[in-house]
This record gives C-alpha cells, structure tokens and sequence, in this order.
C-alpha cells in the first residue's frame, strides 16, 4: 500500500490539531459531561473582571480609618491638620481633598467616640 502525498499533509495537520489542543488544555481545564456521559474536557475561560469586592472593602477600610483618626485627634485639630494640607503640593492637596470630614467620616468618628 503506497502513501499518497495528501494523505501525509492530513495527517500532519491532525497531529498539528491535536498539539494544539494538547497546548491549550494544558494550561488549564474543565471536564464537562455530554447528555450521553461522555466527558469531554474544555478550555478553562479566564475571566479578568474588575476586583469591585476588593473595591469596597478598601473603601470601607480607609472610611474606618479616617473615622478613628477624626475621633482621636478631634474635628479642630483634624481640620487644622487637613488645612496644612490643602496649603501643600498638589498632590497634597489632593490628600486634604479625600482627607476632609464628611458625614460618613463624622458618624463612624461618632460611634467610635460612644464605644470608648
């Protein structure tokens, strides 16, 4: 039996194909199961969304802390403290800009102040 040229060109691409997914599979997959029960593994999807858990914890995080900061040092002296800032370089004053007392800040300062 005589092997044609097109035979060997579809065979090299098969195992082109199944290199590739062999390449692919490697970095990671999942094993999903066909109505008849065959598993077939599939390339894991990486999905790359924006951490919006990690957001809000840092934001509560640096609310927390400026409210215990505004309870220990005081409103006058905090906002003395925050004007020396906006006299600052720019990047200064953007420092006083997210540093200055808000209703939020003054109401954790608050129950901070009722529980010591």
């Amino acid at each position: 039996m005589k092997v044609t040229d097109a035979q060997v060109q579809d065979f090299q691409k098969r195992v082109r194909g199944i290199s590739r997914q062999h390449r692919q599979l490697s970095q990671g997959y999942v094993q999903l199961v066909e109505r008849d029960g065959l598993l077939v593994p599939q390339k894991r999807q990486l999905r790359r969304r924006f951490p919006i858990k990690g957001l809000i914890i840092a934001v509560v995080g640096f609310m927390l802390f400026k409210g215990f900061l505004f309870s220990q040092v005081g409103p006058v002296h905090y906002s003395e403290r925050v004007q020396t800032l906006v006299e600052g370089t720019k990047i200064e004053q953007a420092g006083a800009w997210i540093m200055q007392a808000d209703p939020v800040t003054t109401a954790i300062a608050g129950q901070i102040n009722s529980l010591f």
